[in-house]
């Protein structure tokens, strides 16, 4: 069987990191880490779809990046958890810029809930949004990569350990998507298609801080103490925490050909945090 990828050995780095003539889909593109993501994908030349449930939003931000870095960029509605909304974005992305050729699956949800606490239609959400989002993502690319591709996975550190009281169903499916990440890059290889997951810890993201605010809220109403989200990043050992723009980083070198070598890998982007 052959595998289309390429030897790139005697590329400038230059062109090993242009993303010029590429086509980028990141999902939960309008905040946070996927709007970090986007912006570095434009920056390196890729054009890009952000792909949110806020569609106004999605389309007013793809204007702005376009505008910054003259790149054709587009907003789509989508829903992760719903196949046929993740379709249908796909068909608008291959009408609006052509093809696929990056997908980045950032979308995700992060609440708090004590395991004797957490009713089914929460634990299923977050499997929804966090895993069954994934899958729905990578299939509707795999479809539209024609050329082959890469998929990037944003997982967490929770992919690799525990981390909190409460976020029993959250570690969960980022245990899943790192699996899914393996798994899926075996499936793809033999279409061109890499798959990499990159694993933030903890993030002060708008989404984040939120998620951290009702989970403390929450502990309060019962009495109890609960660990800021901060504390996430107490065993950092470059100082500080992470910025959304240090994990779009590690997601931009995952998307170009520098790391043409790499699938089924989960990158570390936790400081050290997890040593």
């Amino acid at each position: 069987m052959s595998y289309p990828f390429a030897d790139v050995s005697g590329a400038p780095v230059a062109d090993l990191i242009s993303l010029k003539g590429r086509r980028a889909v990141v999902t939960g593109g309008v905040q946070g880490l996927g709007r970090a993501i986007a912006e570095r994908l434009a920056e390196a030349g890729a054009d890009v779809a952000l792909a949110d449930l806020d569609e106004g939003r999605a389309a007013e931000e793809a204007g702005a990046l376009a505008r910054r870095h003259g790149v054709r960029a587009v907003g789509v509605r989508m829903d992760v958890t719903d196949a046929t909304s993740v379709a249908d974005a796909g068909e608008k992305v291959l009408g609006s810029l052509g093809g696929v050729d990056i997908w980045v699956n950032n979308a995700g949800i992060f609440p708090s809930s004590p395991l004797l606490e957490m009713d089914d239609e929460e634990w299923d959400r977050v499997f929804a949004v966090n895993a069954r989002g994934v899958r729905n993502g990578t299939r509707e690319a795999a479809r539209r990569m024609a050329d082959g591709g890469v998929v990037i996975n944003v997982v967490s550190t929770a992919g690799f350990r525990g981390v909190a009281p409460g976020l029993s169903a959250y570690v969960g499916s980022k245990h899943a998507v790192r699996g899914m990440t393996r798994q899926l890059a075996l499936e793809l290889a033999p279409r061109g298609i890499r798959v990499l997951g990159v694993a933030p810890s903890y993030v002060p993201t708008e989404g984040n801080r939120a998620a951290a605010v009702a989970a403390l809220e929450k502990r309060g109403a019962q009495g109890a103490d609960a660990p800021g989200a901060p504390a996430a990043m107490s065993q950092s050992l470059i100082g500080r925490v992470g910025t959304p723009d240090d994990i779009a980083r590690v997601v931009l070198f995952c998307a170009t050909d520098l790391s043409l070598i790499m699938t089924g890998s989960t990158l570390l982007a936790d400081a050290g945090e997890t040593i």
